[in-house]
This record gives C-alpha cells, sequence and structure tokens, in this order.
C-alpha cells in the first residue's frame, strides 16, 4: 500500500465549469473581505490555525497569518479574477507592527533558531508588505533579515535560507540592485556546502526530506531558478544528483510511486499513516521535482496522487496537506507533459477542493481564512486550473 486510503475521498462528480469557479473564487474573496477585522485581522477557526495556541492573535504569518491572506488577495486582484474591498497594504503593514511587537515564541526555537523565516516569520511579511507598498526602510529590513536567515540550520523552504533567497531574488528583480545579487549568493554558497554527497539536506532534528516543504527538490529548484547567479557547473551536477536521489527514494508498486518522509526510511508509514500530500509525501515531491525527475517517475507519482483521490475533510482543502496541494502535483505534471489529461485531473480537484471549502463552512459556520491551509489556497489552485498555470504560489510565483 503507498497510501493511507483514509487520508482521502472519493473525487465529487461535479464537473469542471469554469464560470462557476470564477464565481466561487469571486465569493470566497467577498468572504475573505467580511471575516476581517482591524483589530483581530482574521481570527483563526481551528486550534491548529494558531499553532496549538502557540501562535500570539492576531496571526500575522504568510503560513497562516495576515501577511499571506493579503497577498492571495492582491494576487487575484492583480490577475482580474476577483477585487477585494480592503487596503491591502495597510493590513501588511499592520501585520509586521504587530508580529514586531510580539513575534511568536515558536519560530525562535530549535529547529528554528531565527525569527527572519518566510514562512512563519517576518522575513514573509515584510516581502508583502514591500510588494504591495515599496518603502526603502521596508527593503532594508528585509535584506537585514535574509542576510539573518543565510546560515539557519534549517536547510528548507519554510524556515531555513531557501525560503528567504525566493524573497531575494524577488528583490533583485524589481530592484535591480546588486545587494540582492550578494545576499542571494551567500545563502546559496552555505546551502551548496551544507548539501550531502547523497544529494539531500539535513533538515535538523528531523532527517533528509524528499518533500516540498522541507525537502531536496524544492531547494533544488530554488538554487536552479537564480539563474546566471548559481554556477553554470554546479546546476548540471544539481539537477542530475536530484533526479538520482529522488529515483533511488522512490517507493514503487506497479505503475505508482510515492516517497517516504525521510529518505533514511525503510517503510512509507509514519506516525501511522502514509502520506501523500504536499509537505510530505509524493504529491510534494511531483510538484516541486516535476522538471527533475525522470518522466516515467514523474507519471508514477502523479497517477497516485490522482488515483488515491483529493485529501479527506480532515487533511482539507487547502495546499499545505490538503486537496489544493496535491492538485498542485497533477497541473505540473501538465506543465511538464503538456498532456491537457492532467490538466482535467488538476481542475476536477479543484472543483473538489472548492466543494470542501463550503462543506467545513457548513460545518463551522465561517470560513478558514489563511494561505497555506486555508479557503484562499483553494482559491488560487482553482485560479491557477482557470489560467491553465502550472506554478505553485509563493514557491514559483511571487
Amino acid at each position: 500500500m503507498l497510501f493511507t486510503p483514509s487520508n482521502h475521498e472519493p473525487l465529487a462528480g461535479e464537473p469542471w465549469d469554469e464560470a462557476r469557479v470564477r464565481e466561487r473564487v469571486r465569493r470566497l474573496v467577498a468572504e475573505a473581505d467580511d471575516a476581517f477585522d482591524p483589530d483581530a485581522l482574521w481570527a483563526p477557526v481551528e486550534n491548529w490555525d494558531a499553532a496549538n495556541g502557540t501562535a500570539p492573535l492576531p496571526l500575522t504569518s504568510v503560513y497562516r497569518g495576515a501577511a499571506g491572506v493579503a497577498w492571495a488577495l492582491d494576487v487575484l486582484r492583480r490577475r482580474g479574477l476577483a477585487e477585494t474591498r480592503l487596503d491591502l497594504a495597510a493590513i501588511a503593514h499592520r501585520a509586521w507592527e504587530l508580529w514586531d511587537a510580539n513575534p511568536a515564541p515558536e519560530r525562535l526555537e530549535s529547529p528554528v533558531r531565527t525569527r527572519a523565516s518566510l514562512y512563519d516569520g517576518d522575513t514573509g511579511i515584510l516581502l508583502v508588505a514591500w510588494l504591495l507598498e515599496p518603502e526603502p526602510a521596508l527593503a532594508d529590513l528585509l535584506h537585514a533579515r535574509v542576510r539573518e536567515n543565510a546560515a539557519v540550520e534549517t536547510n528548507e523552504l519554510m524556515g531555513g535560507s531557501p525560503g528567504t533567497m525566493l524573497a531575494a531574488r524577488k528583490l533583485l528583480e524589481r530592484t535591480g540592485e546588486k545587494r540582492w545579487a550578494e545576499a542571494w549568493r551567500e545563502s546559496a554558497e552555505i546551502l551548496w556546502q551544507r548539501r550531502d554527497r547523497d544529494g539531500f539536506w539535513p533538515y535538523p532534528p528531523y532527517g533528509k526530506a524528499p518533500g516540498a516543504a522541507h525537502g531536496i527538490a524544492t531547494n533544488a529548484e530554488i538554487l536552479l531558478a537564480g539563474g546566471d547567479l548559481f554556477p553554470a557547473g554546479r546546476a548540471e551536477e544539481l539537477r542530475r544528483d536530484t533526479a538520482a536521489a529522488l529515483e533511488r527514494t522512490a517507493f514503487r508498486e506497479g505503475e505508482y510511486a510515492n516517497w517516504p518522509m525521510t529518505s533514511e526510511d525503510t517503510e512509507l508509514e509514519w506516525d501511522g499513516q502514509i502520506r501523500l500530500q504536499w509537505c510530505h509525501g509524493g504529491a510534494g515531491v511531483v510538484a516541486s521535482a516535476a522538471n527533475l525527475l525522470d518522466e516515467e517517475l514523474l507519471l508514477a507519482g502523479a497517477r497516485l496522487v490522482g488515483d488515491a483521490g483529493p485529501a479527506s475533510m480532515e487533511k482539507g482543502p487547502g495546499i499545505c496537506h490538503g486537496t489544493a496541494g496535491n492538485g498542485y502535483a497533477l497541473l505540473r505534471t501538465f506543465g511538464r507533459t503538456g498532456d491537457e489529461r492532467w490538466l482535467e485531473d488538476a481542475r476536477r480537484f479543484a472543483v473538489h477542493a472548492l466543494g470542501q471549502v463550503e462543506r467545513w463552512r457548513d460545518r463551522r459556520g465561517s470560513g478558514r481564512h489563511s494561505l497555506w491551509a486555508g479557503d484562499l489556497g483553494a482559491a488560487l489552485f482553482a485560479a491557477d486550473c482557470v489560467e491553465a498555470r502550472a506554478e505553485v504560489p509563493i514557491v514559483d510565483y511571487l
């Protein structure tokens, strides 16, 4: 068995209807507008949203808080898919002020020894604030955070330097300032030197991860996306070794493939379940390594994602561990192969994710307003399916 059936549910039979999907996306933006409070920002609706009570309120980060919501609303607005009534720049600035006054303690403890991470720290908040309203003071703070995070021990997207390298590259693209290239290279050099002979990066204290949130292919893609900032010889080696490492660690059954929590694991089950989601397992490997894997292995991973079905209601409709995140594996497979079958499958997952949003709203009495685990992640995935955009938010586009 390559996945845990109870983590998935049958695909809804509702067909793809672009006009209806667009209307649902607009409705989710309107609901986010209505749920906003100037003091509470977007209140958590589950204990998990507030990191089981350890994250101070209001929530401000890109991963679970106001910065991520503001960024998602701005993306949908810029792409002409919805309009928001909110002053997003003011919200992002307020999120930074609140964070600066009271950073969450969970983000300062091992394995994250810095407050500067992209997803849970203030680099992400500062980046969103700058994107919405560029100011020199914000850029200076952001530059300091990127450099502060260069040597953080985690070696992965969410807490470590690969995430803050995304911020540096975005500021380089927008400003052309040399300091951003230097900051990117500083982080890249440290990250490269920490790469083990087997092609993986250690992720203290958990092990060497294949999955997208903390894993090898995301690191590789971020380094390769640096283009001329990253030496050509290293790029060739990185592509070859990453593909080989993922080939070596894949678990296969017939025409399917999945990946374990860490490269050292001898079985797929971990903590009582086999994960097949964006943050851990094959969905994230396919989404992050779509341009690196041998095509036969890519299709084996995508086939398992599609045939296992959408994430269960407990996993949710969002990106991190839910239906939208698994759907991005299908969308990225379409981007690699050009085969419309994978776009059609991704769109069916998008319709299902939007249906899960509605079912959860009926259960809770309100929406779940966050980027990575909530309703707006599902909205962004649906929007990307509308536009046949085979890219993952934040990681592939900012």
